[in-house]
Order: structure tokens, then C-alpha cells, then sequence
């Protein structure tokens, strides 16, 4: 059967970074799953760098659930103030810590539909604790995995994250599939930039759809 062209370009995108980023990981600090999923949630609308710098103290005052369950909302704030909006994250932290208590004995749950039970844990949030703390082929879409794949052709004219996501899943092996969102957001935050990617030291143009367009502009 002939390869689709779409096809080829993801099959072309998964050789290039399997060779050139074999070893993709998350750049949030953790130790556990409840330790990813705190930092997860402090991370929606902030950068990773900043995240590393608060959790060290915010884990060291609540290393587990339970200490977080017990303590209150103004306490967490302390904690998280140099985070972007963190009276809403303080709320949710707790309540996520409390509900992992009342209802997960304290475990984080590793099945997508549990994890969108806690407070500040929507799809995107459970397909990262799942891709990345659970090892499962999961497809979180952020907006550098929005951006970027629908940037290169991945995923033509995708109106919102869950189209992006269906169609990232359908195209990709799956033993990839985990390992590909951080080869997007990698790619998206140091090469691919928003406003002014770097196409000079891009290795994926030959795939790329706007590097493509911008090249017959220049002609």
C-alpha cells in the first residue's frame, strides 16, 4: 500500500529526532508522580525554569499529599507567589492534595479519566502525568505542541487540542508517541520559535510546510 505523503512527513520527522534527540524528557524537576503532578500544574502558563526554581521549597514543607491536604491555601500561596496565578494554583494544589486523599488514598491515579478528577488537572495535565510519570503513549498538546505541529504539516488546519492530539496519536508509532510531545515542545522552545523561528538551525525544513511557504516567498 502507498504511504500517504502526510505519512512520509511523520515518518521523516520520527527518524530525524530518533537520531538527533534519542533521549527526550520532561525539563520539570520531580521525584515522585505526586512531585510531577505539583509541578505540572504550577507549570500551565509559566516556564519550566521558573517552576524548578519553587518547587524545592514548596517540597520540602510538603513532601507528600497529606502534608499539603492539611495545610491551607494562604500557606501554599507563600510558596508559589512568584508563579503566574497563584491564588488559583494555592486552591488547586490543595484541593487536588485533599481529593488524592479522600479518594486515591494519597496515590496519584495512573488512568486518564481519574487524573481528571483532581482540581487543576484537565486533559492536557493527565496526558503529561501519564506520558511522562506512567510511561504511556500519551499526546499532551501545549501550545508549543499546537503550534509547532501544525507549523511543520502534522496536523493541517487543526482547530483546537484535541483534533491536534487525535491526529498527532493516529500518525505516530506508539512506542514514540510519549517521547514525540517532548521532541515538539523541545523543538518549539529552543528552535521553532513563536515570532521569529531559527529555520537556519532547524534540521527538519525539507518536512516543514511554513519553511517551505516562506522559501517560495523569498524566490
Amino acid at each position: 500500500m502507498k504511504q500517504t505523503k502526510l505519512q512520509q512527513k511523520y515518518d521523516a520527522f520520527v527518524a530525524y529526532f530518533e537520531e538527533h534527540m534519542p533521549i527526550a524528557e520532561t525539563e520539570l524537576e520531580y521525584k515522585d508522580p505526586y512531585q510531577l503532578l505539583v509541578a505540572v500544574i504550577l507549570s500551565a502558563q509559566c516556564t519550566d525554569k521558573r517552576v524548578n526554581m519553587t518547587t524545592p521549597a514548596l517540597f520540602q514543607r510538603f513532601p507528600t499529599a497529606q502534608d499539603m491536604a492539611e495545610s491551607t491555601v494562604e500557606e501554599i500561596y507563600t510558596y508559589i507567589k512568584s508563579i503566574s496565578y497563584p491564588n488559583n494554583k494555592a486552591k488547586n494544589l490543595l484541593g487536588m492534595a485533599q481529593t488524592l486523599l479522600s479518594d486515591f488514598n494519597g496515590i496519584v491515579p495512573n488512568n486518564l479519566e481519574d487524573l481528571q478528577k483532581l482540581p487543576g488537572v484537565g486533559r492536557k495535565t493527565a496526558n503529561v502525568m501519564m506520558a511522562v510519570a506512567f510511561d504511556q503513549p500519551a499526546m499532551p498538546v501545549d501550545t508549543h505542541v499546537f503550534r509547532v505541529s501544525n507549523r511543520i504539516g502534522l496536523t493541517k488546519n487543526s482547530k483546537n487540542v484535541l483534533e491536534t492530539e487525535k491526529t498527532l496519536v493516529a500518525h505516530l508509532p506508539q512506542e514514540v508517541i510519549s517521547k514525540a510531545h517532548h521532541w515538539l515542545i523541545l523543538h518549539g522552545r529552543y528552535v521553532c520559535l513563536a515570532r521569529k523561528p531559527k529555520c537556519e538551525e532547524c534540521g527538519i525544513t525539507t518536512i516543514c510546510d511554513f519553511y517551505q511557504k516562506k522559501q517560495k516567498k523569498e524566490q
